[in-house]
């Protein structure tokens, strides 16, 4: 049995990078259900439970801005943390912005609004005795009410915060009507193998601003 829950997400930009497009990078129209799991562990994560997302309401039409950002064209290896772990001479374990900083224009979403509809189920993982859902829906309720997470909520990127509240009432009404095929779009990513991280996409598909995920077929 999962333990189901509505969150209302907001913000003033997003950027939900298409991974085809991503040195000049482009949203896709609305979050991904990927994003939309990292903003519920934001707020509460433990290694006994799962997070699943079942529906995305999209609450308002998407609506683009070209900006420029700064970012590194750089990497921190993990060699170079292997040699800093060992003192090896010369290593070193940053990135000198003032060489490797350069500019790249980024097309992003701006006035964002969703409703996600989530669930969680135990893992078995590290059980602990008086370990059971009700805790754990519980603490998320608290924390949601009162405004308490992890690390602070975004949407895409760290520079671009979300706004999350419970929802405890009914889901407010979509700008968008009808049917909405916007092909196929990152679903989530497999950690099953540590040396061969593996995409999932799905066809996304809307209906009157809402994307069902319980019925979607996942490509690898």
């Amino acid at each position: 049995m999962g333990y189901g829950i509505k969150v209302l997400i907001e913000g003033e930009y997003a950027l939900f990078t298409r991974p085809e497009l991503k040195v000049e990078r482009y949203s896709y129209d609305f979050i991904t259900p990927s994003a939309a799991r990292g903003i519920l562990e934001s707020i509460y994560w433990r290694p006994q439970i799962k997070w699943k997302i079942n529906k995305i309401h999209v609450l308002r039409k998407p609506e683009f801005t070209t900006i420029l950002r700064n970012e590194v064209n750089s990497k921190i290896f993990d060699t170079e943390v292997k040699s800093l772990m060992t003192n090896q001479k010369g290593a070193k374990g940053y990135i000198d912005t003032t060489r490797s900083i350069q500019q790249r224009s980024s097309t992003i979403l701006k006035n964002v609004k969703y409703v996600i509809e989530a669930e969680f189920f135990m893992t078995g993982v590290n059980s602990k005795e008086g370990d059971t859902p009700e805790k754990h829906y519980n603490i998320m309720l608290r924390r949601l009410r009162n405004g308490q997470y992890f690390h602070k909520a975004y949407l895409g990127c760290r520079e671009f915060p979300a706004k999350v509240t419970l929802l405890e009432g009914e889901c407010p009404k979509s700008e968008l009507v009808g049917e909405q095929d916007y092909g196929m779009m990152l679903y989530d990513m497999d950690y099953s193998d540590k040396h061969n991280i593996i995409p999932i996409f799905f066809r996304a598909k809307m209906v009157n601003g809402v994307i069902d995920l319980n019925e979607v077929e996942k490509v690898r």
